[in-house]
């Protein structure tokens, strides 16, 4: 990847791929709507800082439970401890679906439950996807999120490989 992909002042700060970010900003608005390029680069910037503050954060949480890994609930308190106490709900059910739905696979792909995606197969599913994100951003509730009702974050589910 190019250095001028990448949204983000040196090697060691955090950065993020433009071109996927500013496709996020562009389907995130109606068709009609422009936005400056300056304009991308700040909200792009924006998020990087965001990720920034989250991460700090929830490694203080981590730090203070004497943990070596920070796991989904210290960023859950993180986002409480920093004024952010609204999106956990939110946050959470994303989370929830995300387990559900990568749990026929464990670290890295090794294991699988049933037969492979065909590429179309594949492409569908990202689409779908992403509308159910796009949903979840914009306040819709989808059969898939309405459906899934937030767990105890210690309940994990066991796979069989």
């Amino acid at each position: 990847m190019e250095p001028m992909d990448i949204v983000g002042k040196t090697k060691e700060d955090a950065s993020l791929p433009k071109a996927t970010m500013t496709k996020i900003i562009k389907e995130m608005l109606p068709p009609d709507v422009r936005v400056a390029r300056d304009t991308q680069d700040l909200l792009i910037e924006c998020c990087v800082e965001f990720i920034n503050l989250v991460s700090s954060e929830s490694n203080e949480v981590c730090s203070r439970e004497d943990k070596r890994t920070i796991a989904p609930e210290h960023v859950l308190k993180a986002l409480e401890v920093l004024g952010f106490g609204d999106y956990i709900e939110d946050v959470y059910a994303a989370y929830e679906q995300h387990k559900v739905e990568t749990a026929d696979t464990v670290k890295g792909g090794k294991c699988t439950n049933g037969a492979e995606m065909t590429e179309e197969e594949a492409l569908a599913e990202q689409q779908r996807m992403f509308a159910e994100a796009r949903a979840r951003m914009n306040g819709v509730a989808t059969a898939t999120t309405t459906a899934t009702a937030p767990k105890p974050p210690d309940a994990e589910p066991s796979l069989n490989c």
